[in-house]
């Protein structure tokens, strides 16, 4: 009886937590909490240092992450990616993309909203020691690109909605791949095949139909461990283990996981990453190709390659548009594809070393995201 009532205090928290909006919501005011306290006199420097905090583990021998940041963004992320390893083995085997009719369509336009944008990147970028963050406006935040399509409510058709879920999945899945080939420094064979070995023992157990998810998860921390010493990066550990878990228990883990991931791995991830302080001239920000690669990526080239390519696999009839749809309306959603957010600040970390350049690629994103979220809400608020 006696925790009814809290009960009801609860009920309308987890009704906003069930709700599309809120995930970029929480990571919008994360970005602005983070950016605040970041430029604030009294709090910038304990902020920006707080994140660079060595934490020292009593296994010094091990080669472990050596700071909070680094702790996020190799071992939290890594949950993450394990997340979204769940979502697209599910929408390969039993959804949207389980089918060459189905798939065809977000498949072609999320390969031409990767291309288009890192063409682009490249033709600033090019010619200049910065051509490495190509793979950065190639990414589309699914939780901020869900957030705001759902904001438009009946006035974006439902297959339209899932025709961006699948396109973002598949976006994802091109960034992983990225990540792991172009983005992997100093490979360590010793580490990486004793990691793959397990990854091959764990896909033996699901043949074998072993079903207990503790034979899976247990070693996995030892293929984290061994990818994060391979030189690949550790977060692609949480998609070979995902690629591998049971079926059966696909759907419960993407239940459980879908809170803490959303609330509380990606606001640290958005407080962490999104530590930057300004610089006291924002003209080498404008002046730099880096900033225009991004941002003409993510908010032209986005919308361009899918609208492109969505258009040649129609006109070639490889693939039908999304029921209750028109070609137009595939320009407004590749315009909230441009939302790069997590994953491209993620490529940035990745793409430069530099402090500097990551301050740029960042603040660059931050512009990009705004930019083509707005555009993209009021182009498909303005269509019937």
């Amino acid at each position: 009886m006696a925790d009814k009532p809290i009960r009801r205090l609860l009920s309308p928290l987890k009704e906003w937590l069930q709700d599309s909006r809120s995930v970029g919501i929480v990571l919008i005011a994360c970005t602005a909490v983070s950016l605040l306290l970041s430029n604030l006199p009294f709090s910038s420097a304990a902020y920006t240092s707080f994140w660079e905090k060595e934490i020292h583990l009593p296994t010094e021998s091990l080669s472990l992450p050596h700071s909070i940041l680094h702790w996020i963004n190799d071992g939290l992320m890594a949950v993450f990616f394990f997340l979204a390893g769940l979502e697209i083995k599910r929408e390969l085997l039993k959804g949207e993309l389980s089918s060459p009719k189905k798939s065809m369509l977000p498949v072609l336009a999320a390969l031409g909203g990767m291309i288009c944008p890192a063409l682009i990147f490249l033709l600033f970028n090019g010619n200049t020691p910065y051509h490495h963050g190509w793979g950065i406006p190639m990414a589309t935040d699914i939780a901020f690109s869900l957030g705001i399509v759902s904001l438009l409510g009946n006035r974006v058709p439902l297959s339209l909605k899932v025709f961006l879920t699948a396109l973002a999945i598949i976006d994802d899945l091109g960034a992983i791949i990225t990540i792991a080939i172009f983005y992997s420094t100093g490979l360590q064979p010793g580490f990486l095949l004793a990691g793959l070995g397990i990854i091959a023992a764990l896909a033996l157990l699901n043949l074998l139909k072993v079903r207990q998810p503790l034979f899976y998860f247990l070693p996995g921390l030892v293929v984290w461990y061994c990818i994060f010493n391979s030189g690949i990066h550790a977060t692609i550990s949480g998609v070979l283990l995902a690629f591998c878990m049971p079926m059966t228990h696909i759907e419960k883990l993407e239940h459980r996981l879908h809170d803490p991931v959303n609330f509380i791995i990606m606001p640290l991830f958005a407080l962490a990453n999104t530590a930057i302080v300004f610089p006291r001239s924002l003209a080498p920000v404008y002046a730099s190709p880096i900033t225009w690669g991004i941002v003409c990526g993510l908010v032209l080239g986005k919308p361009l390659g899918i609208f492109l390519f969505s258009s040649a696999a129609t006109r070639l009839k490889l693939a039908a548009l999304p029921s209750g749809t028109r070609t137009g309306q595939l320009i407004g959603i590749g315009m909230i594809a441009g939302v790069g957010f997590t994953m491209s600040i993620f490529i940035a970390t990745l793409a430069f070393g530099e402090i500097s350049l990551q301050v740029i690629s960042k603040i660059a994103i931050i512009a990009a995201s705004l930019l083509a979220g707005t555009a993209g809400y009021f182009y498909l608020g303005r269509r019937k």
